[in-house]
């Protein structure tokens, strides 16, 4: 469990406190000045909140999209203040002289948001100056950005080498819920795991293997187990040079007495469209023309099974593509099952995340995470540098 101070164990009121949040929200492609998605500067609010009613001085980061896109916080800034109900000034260039001044100048209770912190290519290098010049506009730095805590940038981890450091709410949220649901679960724990590949799923699956009791493999990330049992599997995305680490995963799932399920039928397809002629069939015996997609109706029975009879379920990566209706039934029947469950029900982020909020049940889970890669490492059993640096409890 977390054993980093959080907010409530420094004293704000009348400190500059530099907020590092995570405000990577989706924007639109027709207008990007419209956030699809408000759901991480929701889950800030918390923090922020305590922060004004405790009568800090508050300057919010974050980072939006990739390096190099220099994508603007406008809209967040925009959105923020329609949100806290009060103006959140965007200060557009975090190094200037004017910046510094306005900080400077704010009163207890005031917020202001800094410029996206990837249109200096000094963040993701974790440059020590930039950093210090960043740490320089407070007093104290709280981390909530659970989404870059797997990142060791000037902004998550730099900053911590000059200001006291600790975490926000979100932070404590996450932590709370992901390490207790893998670490000290409510029996049995069953993990889902799906997503396209083994490779970018192997230490999360090892790591699982040592906690769960049941843990059911979807996606397309199966074509390689079913394949390494000797199936047939048309054009399925599929490595064939992770058959081997396949072969290892079956046979320490089985040393350590966990009941590990593979589908026990697909829906294939001869294309990746709504229009593809569709077949279900067993995973491994697929006609040579189609690709496995989704996962099929006595599946979808046998895993809904498993996950009634849970305590907790942790669910990361989807089991069929998602994104198109036509290959969304396992997934979207995953995320019913989970909504009806009586078990604690976490979902890692990223596309699983994505598939909970696109079928309407995002609020019958115990957790959703705000983390796709942070969440996947927490789940492998990795320390997260955002988190690490901050200071620890008193004992």
């Amino acid at each position: 469990m977390l054993n980093k101070k959080t907010v409530r164990d420094v004293q704000v009121g009348g400190k500059r406190v530099l907020v590092r949040c995570d405000f990577n929200v989706p924007l639109s492609k027709e207008d990007p000045s419209k956030i699809t998605s408000d759901k991480r500067i929701v889950e800030s609010l918390k923090t922020i909140n305590y922060l004004i009613n405790a009568g800090a001085r508050i300057i919010l980061c974050s980072h939006l999209g990739k390096t190099g896109q220099n994508k603007s916080l406008a809209p967040v800034a925009k959105r923020l203040s329609e949100l806290l109900d009060k103006d959140v000034k965007l200060l557009k260039d975090i190094l200037s002289e004017d910046t510094k001044d306005f900080v400077m100048a704010m009163k207890d209770g005031d917020v202001c948001l800094l410029e996206n912190t990837r249109m200096y290519e000094e963040e993701e290098k974790n440059d020590a100056e930039f950093a210090r010049k960043l740490a320089s506009l407070a007093e104290i730095f709280v981390n909530d950005a659970f989404g870059s805590a797997h990142r060791a940038h000037a902004s998550t981890e730099g900053v911590t080498h000059y200001l006291p450091s600790v975490a926000g709410f979100l932070i404590e949220k996450e932590i709370a819920a992901l390490d207790g649901g893998i670490n000290n679960p409510q029996r049995p724990l069953v993990a889902i795991v799906g997503g396209s590949k083994v490779s970018s799923k192997i230490a999360v699956l090892n790591n699982l293997l040592d906690k769960v009791d049941t843990l059911l493999i979807g996606g397309a990330m199966m074509f390689t187990f079913v394949k390494a049992q000797g199936g047939k599997v048309g054009k399925s995305l599929c490595e064939d040079d992770k058959l081997d680490v396949a072969k290892e995963i079956l046979a320490k799932a089985e040393e350590k007495n966990v009941k590990l399920l593979l589908p026990v039928d697909v829906v294939a397809a001869d294309d990746m469209n709504e229009n593809a002629n569709a077949v279900i069939c067993e995973p491994d015996d697929i006609p040579d023309e189609f690709m496995g997609l989704d996962i099929g109706p006595k599946t979808i029975e046998l895993f809904k099974k498993e996950i009634e009879l849970a305590g907790t379920v942790v669910w990361n990566g989807p089991v069929g593509v998602f994104e198109i209706s036509k290959f969304a039934t396992g997934t979207n029947a995953i995320a019913k099952a989970m909504a009806d469950s009586e078990a604690v029900t976490i979902i890692g982020g990223g596309d699983s995340a994505a598939a909970v909020e696109k079928a309407g049940l995002e609020k019958e889970m115990s957790h959703v995470s705000t983390g796709g890669g942070a969440s996947l490492e927490l789940m492998e059993g990795k320390k997260l540098p955002g988190i690490e640096a901050l200071e620890d409890k008193d004992e």
